[in-house]
């Protein structure tokens, strides 16, 4: 009995230990975060929701750079794309490219040593941030760099949902087509996502920011207008809410995951009663388990208040975006759930120009045709298994 006893009281140490290490460490993150904030910029931007478009342009971009390349992704896989992309890489150092990569140590665990070797011996730079470090491992451990941008040459960025992996060229059997929107951008706000790039590298490196190698400015007469919205699981909720708040007429969701947060949740109800049109897009495959079943409590409440839920059905759907009285567009990294929310490093960009806003829209209508509309019924009459996923899922949704 003694044992037993014991082994009780290991388990509650270990879970006081986990909750103070999470809660402490976040409460002192919120208190060291310095607000970054961006002026409304001018640019041409571009929308790429397919995988392939997207690195047909993008390697193309990469080859064609004469000064700087600079690089953050959440993901960089161990397959023959991401061989590929390394390659790329190594290339244009061996030219004399400066070129700087930072990758989030746990989503990009998978990159071969032998990789990382090969392009620092070339002249590479690269980094691995948010790194779990002592003495609030367990907080360090979830908090993550979900950002996913490039800069070449100071006048060319690129920002969205897509990684470096096979499964976003439609190559993973199980996840194929991948759909995802991507941005490819020029104009003034490049120094912005600049910016952002070097935070996160002096941070992860402990050098000082790097020198610009490359003065170009583009001088093309751009009028789309957009704003970028750096967050570090502070500062989106805020915003969100704001766009939400503002709604008057109709709102557009699409997120692989909808875990949004309570005020959130709160926030999209009261649009509903005021009579706003909600379109939310989630995926029907799921590329992780629990967080489709997670959804399904807030999936209901939103149905329940009038509004429209659409599972995609023609692979896996993985873009962030919303739309607002089609008059803003908010597309970036940030997932509608909590961990993005209340956790990572996120980085999106608020659109106000309406013929992209129309592309966007055309694009979310086309996976909505792909998509099979979700009823109230159908969440009430889920399989046991589903419902015990469901319960986890809301036991763990802080962490989803």
């Amino acid at each position: 009995m003694g044992w037993f006893i014991g082994i009780l009281l290991v388990i509650a140490l270990v879970g006081v230990w986990f909750y103070a290490d999470f809660h402490l460490g976040l409460y002192l993150h919120n208190k060291r975060w310095k607000k970054r904030s961006y002026p409304l910029r001018k640019g041409h931007l571009q929308l790429i929701t397919n995988g392939v478009d997207l690195f047909e342009t993008y390697f193309k971009d990469l080859r064609e750079a004469r000064s700087n390349i600079h690089i953050l992704f959440y993901i960089v896989k161990n397959d023959r794309f991401s061989q590929i992309f390394w390659e790329v890489l190594i290339e244009k150092a061996q030219e004399g490219v400066k070129v700087r990569l930072l990758l989030d140590w746990i989503g990009s665990r998978q990159v071969r040593k032998e990789w990382i070797e090969k392009a620092r011996s070339c002249g590479m730079e690269i980094s691995f941030c948010h790194i779990p470090r002592l003495p609030f491992l367990i907080f360090t451990l979830q908090q993550r760099n979900h950002r996913k941008i490039t800069i070449i040459d100071n006048r060319i960025g690129y920002l969205g949902g897509y990684n470096i992996g096979k499964e976003y060229i439609d190559l993973e059997p199980k996840l194929s087509p991948w759909r995802d929107y991507h941005i490819r951008i020029r104009g003034e706000g490049i120094s912005d996502l600049q910016n952002e790039f070097l935070v996160d590298w002096v941070r992860a490196t402990k050098k000082e920011v790097p020198e610009f190698e490359d003065n170009f400015v583009d001088n093309e007469d751009f009028q789309m207008l957009h704003r970028f919205y750096p967050s570090e699981g502070i500062g989106v909720e805020h915003h969100l809410l704001k766009l939400i708040d503002g709604a008057k007429n109709s709102l557009m969701i699409g997120t692989p995951y909808f875990i949004p947060t309570d005020a959130i949740m709160e926030s999209i109800e009261a649009a509903l009663k005021r009579g706003v049109s909600l379109t939310v897009l989630v995926p029907e495959t799921a590329d992780h388990p629990i967080v489709k079943e997670a959804s399904f409590p807030s999936l209901r409440r939103l149905l329940v208040g009038g509004g429209q839920v659409y599972q995609f059905e023609k692979g896996f759907f993985h873009a962030k975006v919303m739309i607002v009285d089609g008059e803003v567009c908010d597309i970036g990294t940030t997932n509608f759930d909590r961990r993005s929310i209340l956790l990572n490093h996120e980085i999106n960009c608020y659109i106000y120009d309406k013929n992209f806003i129309t592309d966007v829209e055309h694009a979310l209508e086309e996976d909505i045709s792909h998509s099979r509309q979700l009823s109230l019924e159908k969440l009430n009459n889920v399989s046991f298994g589903s419902k015990l996923k469901e319960i986890l899922g809301w036991m763990i949704k802080g962490l989803l």
